[in-house]
């Protein structure tokens, strides 16, 4: 398979996956305005590479909550990977470790935590939700924990899923071949069929509409994990995220799935940081599918990038092959990109490495 970057496998996927599935995977919320701002908005950040500087070693390493990985790309949280391809998470986790770096997992995912464990060794996290169901988190973090897993992704915004058209048109429901691997034994199946997607129903039925910083706090007293809160886009609940104690924080608009006309990630990134103050790292998603996207999100202040889509899309192509390719890809177009702007480790990587739309002005020539 001729694949040369990471956006042409969204093409092959979208011819191999039916057009339901295909659209689970690729829509967003609404008008989908903040869908095309995710990529859109990193081609209006411009690089400013330094030249004649010795860039024959170059260091993608970094450490994640004290967990050493080869390059700070992580693989986001995906739902229901078996409707991409049958080996689903069991695929994504094999070539998460042999990239040496971090998978997280799904709570809705079509393979189980400990099944996913038995893959191998690697570096793993948990989305979670907070339920209605506390009984039913308090066993998913005490499944992660015994299985090794490294942190909760806590997903802070989501209340409600967002109203995703394609998947109302589409009536979607769950394949009869797909099994939330996580909840089995649990009645999940008591939504109703008949109504627009019996997934989103089934789903806002568990959700707690009531979550609070308070129940982030609570979160704590249950598990020692390291505890990241994925959602955040404002200094405002950055600070409050300080305050509750979490270990990170993720800029995240849940790939643009749930509220509409909200900022692309990376224009939210630098408020992010600023907040944080470094107290905690601070990583994003949302829209990334070049070496060119990890560097300015480092630029700009993140610790890290998560992916997504690129990981499922790749997955329906290709596999575990195709999951591969995509973090080499990556890893490597960063690589170059750092030699090119005079780069030799992360921490080499400065806000002046690049420019904004909001900051031109100050590098105006001088006339």
């Amino acid at each position: 398979m001729n694949i040369t970057n990471v956006n042409e496998y969204e093409a092959i996927a979208k011819e191999k996956l039916s057009k339901v599935i295909y659209d689970y995977y690729a829509s967003g919320a609404e008008d989908q305005w903040t869908l095309k701002e995710n990529r859109n908005a990193f081609s209006r950040i411009l690089l400013r590479p330094r030249i004649l500087i010795d860039v024959s070693k170059i260091d993608l390493t970094t450490t994640v909550l004290g967990f050493k990985i080869s390059m700070p790309i992580m693989i986001a949280p995906t739902a229901l990977q078996k409707m991409a391809h049958p080996e689903g998470e069991f695929a994504t986790a094999r070539a998460a470790s042999a990239a040496d770096t971090i998978m997280t997992l799904s709570s809705w995912a079509t393979s189980s935590i400990e099944e996913v464990a038995s893959t191998g060794p690697g570096i793993r996290f948990l989305q979670l939700y907070l339920f209605k169901d506390r009984n039913m988190v308090i066993k998913l973090v005490r499944r992660a924990a015994n299985a090794g897993f490294k942190a909760i992704v806590l997903t802070a915004d989501s209340p409600v899923l967002g109203r995703r058209e394609a998947g109302i048109k589409n009536r979607f429901t769950l394949p009869s071949y797909v099994r939330l691997k996580n909840f089995e034994g649990m009645d999940l199946e008591n939504s109703d069929k008949t109504k627009s997607s019996g997934h989103i129903s089934t789903v806002n039925g568990l959700y707690d509409q009531s979550l609070t910083w308070k129940d982030v706090k609570w979160l704590q007293t249950i598990t020692s994990l390291p505890i990241l809160v994925k959602g955040v886009l404002t200094a405002e609940d950055t600070r409050l995220a300080i305050q509750a104690g979490v270990a990170g924080i993720i800029v995240s608009n849940h790939g643009a799935r749930q509220l509409d006309y909200v900022p692309a990630t990376i224009m939210a990134v630098e408020e992010v940081v600023q907040a944080a103050e470094g107290r905690v790292p601070v990583f994003m998603d949302g829209g990334v599918r070049r070496g060119t996207d990890v560097f300015k999100a480092l630029a700009l202040g993140a610790s890290g990038v998560f992916i997504g889509r690129p990981v499922v899309f790749s997955l329906a192509a290709d596999g575990e092959a195709g999951v591969r390719k995509v973090l080499k890809m990556l890893h490597d177009e960063l690589e170059i990109i750092m030699a090119l702007c005079g780069c030799c480790s992360l921490k080499d990587i400065t806000r002046d490495h690049v420019v904004t739309e909001w900051d031109r002005p100050r590098i105006a020539p001088r006339l």
